[in-house]
């Protein structure tokens, strides 16, 4: 089986700082060691995925490395009890597709405590929709409701709306009953995100305040925040009083021009969302929620289906912020 061939996405360093993405033929003994082997069948494109595949050291430290941070399929070789050939497993997040080769190549071969079961009631495909942005929107949406902001105590605003993470949101929020009020930089996809649930579209110059003032009119009563910088700061200062935001992206900045106004008067709690390292204790739970009960209708208005071939150029549009959605790699096709 060492001999096996596959096809992978392998970006390398051909001189400092010039990094090239292209198709490469490699061989299941050019992966890690790992206690499982997966054929993988269906992959996600993701924000850190695009910085991986632009070579942003801050997500890959060493190249030529295959991205994909999620990664759905079907366990070809295990060496734990825990799983055996033919089952249907999800790997997503832990160290995949940052330093470990990920879901952009038809095999991956990691430590069993990074494979989880398929939850019951999911397709493999089915999972991928979700991915790493559907799992984080899923928390978002868990700890405003644990915080609690409940339906009856005001608008949501999700920002960065139009992304994997913020369309999922729109779509869970509205699901569970919130009015959301989506930010988007993108107005004229403002059909897209009212077929999604958001009540209002509110244009990304009007989600920044420019004013320099300390504190805001209070209009939200959470918030999920999946582009940090200014926007971040500008929805904490309008969020109303014992209000939750939570924060799970920096797309825009990492950085929070912030004073503790909005906290100390207001009694704001700000929320860190966290991904790659969510035990999984409290990863299964979430996803199996994700396969009944927070069970999305209308998947499909959020998916575009790829092969191998058209990834770069997902990856461009990821990039250059015209990504809408979720967009999933199909392995087979």
């Amino acid at each position: 089986m060492s001999s096996l061939k596959f096809t992978a996405m392998v970006v390398s360093e051909t001189k400092p700082d010039t990094f090239k993405r292209e198709l490469r033929e490699k061989t299941i003994d050019e992966l890690p060691e790992g206690e499982v082997l997966v054929r993988v069948k269906y992959s996600s494109l993701n924000y850190k995925d695009a910085l991986s595949a632009s070579g942003n050291r801050g997500v890959t430290r060493k190249y030529p490395h295959t991205p994909g941070i999620d990664a759905a399929g079907v366990v070809e070789h295990s060496e734990h009890e825990d799983f055996a050939a033919g089952d249907e497993v999800i790997v997503s997040c832990y160290d995949l597709g940052m330093n470990t080769p990920g879901g952009f190549g038809r095999y991956i071969r990691v430590p069993a405590k990074w494979v989880m079961p398929l939850p019951a009631g999911m397709t493999l495909r089915e999972s991928m929709i979700y991915g790493t942005a559907g799992f984080t929107a899923a928390q978002c949406v868990y700890r405003l409701s644990q915080h609690p902001v409940t339906p009856d105590q005001g608008k949501i605003l999700v920002t960065g709306a139009t992304g994997g993470v913020g369309s999922m949101a729109v779509a869970m929020l509205a699901k569970a009953g919130y009015r959301v009020v989506a930010a988007t930089g993108k107005v004229e996809e403002e059909s897209f995100l009212r077929e999604l649930g958001a009540e209002e579209i509110l244009p990304r110059a009007k989600a920044i305040d420019t004013s320099d003032r300390m504190i805001l009119k209070g209009k939200w009563a959470g918030v999920v925040d999946t582009v940090g910088g200014p926007i971040l700061a500008t929805a904490i200062k309008s969020t109303r009083y014992g209000g939750a935001v939570t924060c799970c992206g920096n797309a825009a900045s990492p950085d929070l021009p912030l004073n503790v106004y909005p906290f100390i008067l207001r009694g704001i709690s700000l929320i860190g969302i966290d991904s790659a390292s969510c035990a999984m204790e409290v990863r299964i739970p979430i996803w199996q929620k994700l396969a009944d009960q927070w069970r999305l209708p209308d998947l499909e208005k959020l998916v575009t289906e790829i092969s191998l071939p058209e990834l770069d150029q997902y990856i461009e549009n990821i990039l250059l912020g015209k990504h809408r959605g979720r967009v999933i790699l199909n392995l087979d096709a």
